[in-house]
């Protein structure tokens, strides 16, 4: 017995029913959905609990670029840009230096340990398994976060775009496609990621196109130039101390690009892929960062940008395409939709290690025929869902104190991953091995971007705005190593009460 139902332009569903079946596994490509039920024999599963390797180097190059361009490139410049002036672009090109680091950081460790299935077990290998279970978790709490905030805001975008469907409802059915999107396999999530950054890229590499053509003066009356870089209290209006101040902000927007290190685990060429994006990042954060900022405060005096809404909405408005408002939302949408898929798959692996080392539950381990561990994508759903819940009753209580126990998380994760590539790095050069990727100028380029993060932590626990955020992550951080040396205490008891 087989049915189909078709939504919207191109997303088909096809169920077949089978009397012997068991397990449902479901296919999804770019445009279409196809669930199928598969019996015993159809597919022989997996003896093993190693995951598959079916991301193409198409798909890791678009998820290296799909980690650095979401919406807070298109929409949270906005602020950015507001507070600094034109100057924000050298914000911007600081901001993406020190990320650079740190992923050729991230990278020396990946290709030192092509076996690592997840970034986060780097600082297992480095600083002990204490390291590993709280960095694990504390960046699965992370993501976990992160959904019902994508969910909410692709909710508000679907709403300005028409759809006058309940808002839970979209939101359901958004975390539904997602959920099952990678429950399918890893071949999917990388199908899905690879397009919506495919139009992420383009609507940016159009946009420069654009603008460059209308700032060059091609483009109609209206011009000024490159002259509002400078018309309005300055290139720096106020001041340089505000440059360096804004890396608080402006850093969370450029943040996901490690991912790329946890899908590695998954991908035909893993130490390729991790090498790739560390030697390339800088051109990419150049073009789409800078190149976008730089046209944007070119063509839009800076104080009249309005934070909290797309500035290139407000660029676009400026050189008169029609319906930039529509085209623009469309674009962020797509945007928030690439985060959330990301999302569901980093929660579900980092999960599926911490299983692995014995750090969560063991039944997380099991992989379903297509080798995901589908019962972590499902337990991340389910947190997930109880975000937009905890959104919905206690938006300034509940919700709020997950948003900013979760705020500071990367950045300590990311100084912590520092830490262990020094250590990693100095043992190597006691037992005489070879680093066949290694980090700049170390260590004292190590150093100084361990310096640097902590030197933004300390701007986030000093800036008024910023210091809930940073106070909530460390109770969330003392929470982890607090479960961590009770589950060790308990760990030690039990060996010391086996016999000998």
């Amino acid at each position: 017995m087989a049915g189909f139902w078709r939504f919207g332009l191109d997303l088909v569903v096809a169920a077949k029913f089978r009397d012997d079946c068991a397990n449902p596994v479901i296919r999804v490509t770019f445009g279409y959905l196809i669930v199928e039920s598969l019996g015993e024999g159809v597919m022989a599963k997996s003896s093993t609990n190693e995951l598959s390797r079916s991301l193409r180097p198409r798909h890791m190059f678009m998820i290296t670029i799909g980690g650095i361009i979401g919406a807070g490139l298109f929409v949270g410049s906005s602020a950015a840009i507001a507070a600094a002036g034109p100057a924000i672009v050298l914000t911007y090109i600081l901001t993406g230096t020190l990320l650079l680091f740190v992923m050729r950081m991230l990278g020396e460790m990946a290709v030192a340990n092509p076996g690592t299935k997840s970034f986060t077990e780097f600082v297992r290998l480095g600083l002990g398994n204490w390291a590993g279970f709280s960095v694990g978790w504390l960046y699965w709490f992370f993501w976990v976060v992160v959904i019902p905030i994508e969910v909410i805001a692709a909710v508000n975008i679907l709403q300005e775009l028409g759809f006058t469907m309940p808002g839970w409802q979209m939101g359901t059915l958004l975390m539904v496609a997602m959920t099952l999107v990678n429950l399918t396999s890893a071949r999917s999530f990388g199908e899905f990621e690879f397009w919506f950054s495919s139009i992420k890229v383009g609507a940016i590499v159009a946009f420069i196109l654009v603008a460059a053509a209308y700032v060059g003066s091609f483009h109609g009356e209206g011009s000024q130039g490159l002259a509002n870089l400078t018309a309005h209290g300055g290139f720096a209006p106020n001041g340089a101390l505000v440059i360096v101040a804004a890396v608080t902000t402006v850093i969370f927007s450029m943040m996901g690009t490690e991912i790329v290190t946890i899908a590695a685990a998954e991908s035909t060429e893993p130490a390729k892929s991790v090498a790739r994006m560390t030697s390339s990042i800088v051109g990419r954060i150049l073009l789409f960062y800078v190149g976008s900022l730089i046209m944007i405060v070119a063509i839009v005096p800076w104080n009249t940008i309005v934070p909290g809404q797309s500035p290139f909405t407000a660029a676009l408005d400026a050189m008169g395409v029609p319906l930039a408002t529509t085209i623009m939302n469309f674009v962020i949408l797509t945007a928030v939709l690439s985060c959330l898929n990301s999302c569901y798959y980093i929660c579900s692996r980092v999960l599926f290690v911490l299983a692995e080392k014995g750090d969560a539950p063991n039944w997380l381990i099991k992989l379903n025929p297509r080798r995901v561990p589908s019962r972590s994508v499902i337990l991340g759903s389910v947190a997930g869902l109880f975000g937009v819940v905890a959104q919905t009753i206690s938006p300034n209580g509940v919700f709020a104190f997950l948003v900013n126990a979760s705020g500071a998380l990367i950045l300590l994760i990311y100084l912590t991953m520092a830490v262990a590539q020094i250590r990693l790095r100095q043992q190597a050069l006691r037992e005489n091995r070879d680093t066949p990727l290694k980090m700049w100028f170390f260590p004292w380029l190590s150093y100084l971007t361990a310096a640097a993060i902590t030197g933004v932590l300390l701007a986030m626990a000093l800036t008024p705005s910023l210091q809930s955020q940073f106070w909530s992550s460390m109770m969330s951080v003392a929470v982890a190593l607090a479960i961590y040396a009770w589950i060790a205490a308990r760990r030690a008891r039990s060996s010391a009460q086996q016999p000998a």
